[in-house]
């Protein structure tokens, strides 16, 4: 064949493989700009314009340069709120000294975890402490504190405060309260001292929550080691194999990653300790009164009864998944049919993929990356008028070039912030999704514009291959809007302070709208939209996406009681000391509220790591759960999709942050004040069947 012949066929393929490809993937810019792999730079000469466009960040030094910077400019404004007369001007001033503060820690805080270089990291790590440190300093500035309790006290500037000046007031105060600023000299140094001694407690306990236990290969039985970590003459057990079809792999990783270690427990009991000793020292009841403060739930007895009130609800419908798992595992293993809790994640998944033919590889080539993201685009574009666009990063300004930059531009207000994705899986990176706050929104007084709010959005997902975009498992997807409602709430308020930015409100209320958007990941209105077969362009059918939300339904009972459990663990660690051990503790909560047997030797709270982040506060993935729920099925269940209804949800709820008392918030958007009786009412509605998925099913 001549070469012209040859070029010409090479055309003509060329020309019918992009035609058959547009016809299954017509996607906008978000789309494409996902699934595509990302094109390495070649502008070598270009000038590294730093991390996040930080210039100084071109270079691990640089971290000292920009805390040097911030550290100076916190002297001034500290000076600026302790000598302006009582007013708005002090709480701009506060707000100031905050944002300046929280720009290079939030920065350093995500750069110390997420960046490859181990340098970067490093002068990160030390960042965030010298950072730390300053903030532990202003905290029991007494001076400071005075400012603004002047300010707070003074009845006359007090009524020409608007609600969220006086709330951003409050917050700081709050602050310096839990810091023992009232106390006198001796007593305020005893609670610096817990704090810096949970400082490092916190660490010690997140480190070894983590760390892996290991036994004496000879004690394994031979034909099961290979399902472990080897390590010399030793087995390496670094998780639960929840998901291993073998009973006994389950079992020997479920009593040797629990097993006791005795110095990680006296670092737990110790922490709960100072946890109550500093609680008690700056004036409350326990731990958990101190932590729920402002909270939806306002106090521990609300929690304990919203937990207390939802086992009632759901008993007997946890009692029938157990008898299902006991059944089918009496199926699988005849000679062993106890129902360990080893065997509930196992056997609930056996379950569902039993009843529903849910297996992940049928939905992932219909969920591309690009198709997904173009979801989510077009959601976003038709609740807000707001749309994702893609950008080119700079030299030097993201940390790993398969980082992905969106500008969120609203239809007419312009660009409000910039979402920068970094998706896909590294050996160095942590392997967990996540939502990061790198700059807050706030009105600046100093240049008459707003701070345009930045975040980064963390996930672990596979990177495309030669022949397929990156695939998404349901999981994963409904992973990627989760995150994605976290990253909306921070682009969508429009807070004038900086400390109540976006996702910075109380924990029981920050993840109502990332698991609101769920809901929105698995109706087929939405999905329909977008999920489309990669190689055929067929939309993927509605049988299996109804399909997919009843397999959650099944042993959604016995989950969910799991999940009271450990919240109810969490309450309990944290009210009065008891005088018993945490492991005491934990076998009585687990007879009360799970009823799967304690195993002998094992300490599953060693593996709590949430009482770190969440400490007294893990109930709220529930209580948000049941927020989410109300507003879904009274706002958006008959059409996802309402302009009208998705501008009310941003006004009453997105737009204000953490100013608003949340509680105040939910009643906005549901025109009602919730019960506790309403969030449990919720919760259980969420487990009923939908019976035309099942004449779907007979149907199909």
């Amino acid at each position: 064949m001549s070469v012209c012949k040859t070029l010409l066929y090479f055309v003509k393929r060329r020309s019918l493989w992009t035609h058959v490809r547009r016809n299954a993937t017509t996607w906008s810019s978000v789309g494409t700009a996902f699934n595509a792999k990302p094109h390495r730079r070649l502008a070598l000469s270009e000038k590294h314009q730093g991390l996040f466009g930080v210039p100084e960040l071109n270079c691990p030094e640089g971290f000292q340069v920009v805390t040097k910077t911030a550290l100076k400019s916190t002297k001034l404004l500290v000076e600026k709120a302790c000598s302006c007369a009582p007013g708005i001007e002090t709480v701009a001033a506060f707000d100031q000294l905050s944002d300046g503060l929280c720009k290079v820690a939030d920065l350093a805080d995500f750069i110390k975890v997420a960046h490859p270089d181990p340098a970067f990291r490093e002068a990160a790590e030390k960042t965030c402490i010298e950072i730390g440190t300053v903030v532990e300093k202003l905290n029991t500035n007494v001076k400071l504190c005075k400012s603004l309790k002047n300010l707070l006290d003074n009845p006359d500037v007090g009524t020409q405060l608007d609600p969220d000046t006086r709330r951003v007031a409050e917050l700081f105060m709050f602050d310096f309260e839990i810091s023992g600023i009232h106390l006198d000299d001796k007593l305020r140094k005893e609670a610096v001292a817990l704090h810096v001694k949970l400082l490092d407690l916190n660490n010690e306990f997140l480190v070894g929550s983590h760390m892996p236990n290991r036994i004496a290969r000879s004690v394994i039985p031979e034909h099961l080691q290979l399902h472990f970590a080897n390590e010399g003459s030793f087995i390496q057990v670094g998780g639960l194999h929840a998901d291993s079809p073998d009973d006994l792999v389950r079992e020997i990783a479920y009593r040797i990653y629990l097993y006791p270690n005795a110095d990680l427990m006296e670092c737990l009991e110790e922490l709960l300790k100072c946890r109550y000793k500093l609680a008690k020292l700056v004036g409350y009841e326990s731990y958990g009164h101190r932590a729920l403060k402002g909270t939806m739930a306002k106090a521990p007895e609300t929690v304990m009864n919203f937990l207390q009130l939802l086992t009632d609800k759901l008993s007997d419908r946890t009692a029938k998944d157990f008898k299902m798992m006991r059944d089918m595992k009496k199926k699988l293993n005849p000679r062993n049919s106890e129902l360990m809790p080893w065997d509930h994640p196992f056997l609930s998944g056996v379950l569902r993929a039993e009843r529903y033919n849910i297996e992940p590889s049928l939905y992932s080539p219909y969920l591309s990356l690009g198709a997904c993201m173009e979801g989510l685009n077009n959601l976003f574009s038709q609740l807000y008028g707001v749309s994702l666009m893609p950008e080119q990063p700079s030299a030097g300004e993201v940390w790993s070039e398969d980082v992905r930059k969106l500008a969120v531009v609203h239809e007419t207000e312009g660009l409000l912030g910039y979402i920068y994705c970094d998706f896909f899986h590294r050996s160095d990176k942590p392997h967990q999704d996540c939502h990061f706050t790198i700059r807050g929104g706030r009105w600046c007084e100093e240049t008459g514009q707003y701070q345009l709010p930045v975040v980064v959005l963390m996930l672990s997902l596979p990177h495309p291959t030669k022949s397929a975009p990156t695939l998404l498992t349901p999981g994963m997807m409904e992973n990627l809007f989760h995150e994605m409602g976290h990253a909306m709430h921070s682009m969508l308020g429009r807070t004038r302070y900086q400390h109540v930015t976006g996702t910075r409100c109380v924990t029981d209320f920050a993840e109502v709208p990332s698991i609101l958007m769920e809901y929105f990941a698995t109706d087929y209105r939405v999905i329909s939209q977008f999920a489309r077969h990669y190689e055929t362009g067929q939309p993927l059918p509605e049988s299996m996406v109804a399909r997919l939300c009843e397999s959650k339904k099944v042993c959604g009972a016995a989950d969910t009681q799991l999940q009271i459990f450990y919240a109810v663990l969490d309450q309990i660690y944290h009210d009065k000391p008891q005088n018993r051990s945490t492991t005491e503790i934990l076998k009585d909560m687990q007879q009360k509220f799970y009823g799967l047997p304690y195993t002998p030797n094992t300490a599953w709270q060693l593996r709590f790591s949430h009482l770190i982040g969440y400490g007294a506060k893990y109930y709220s993935y529930l209580m948000s759960r049941a927020v989410a729920s109300m507003v879904w099925k009274q706002c958006f269940v008959q059409d996802p999709l309402n302009r009208d209804m998705g501008e009310r949800y941003r006004r009453e709820m997105l737009a204000h942050g953490g100013a608003k008392e949340p509680m105040l918030m939910v009643e906005g958007m549901l025109q009602r004040r919730p019960t506790i009786e309403d969030f449990v009412d919720a919760l259980v509605s969420e487990l009923n069947p939908n019976f035309e998925t099942f004449i779907m099913d007979s149907e199909s």
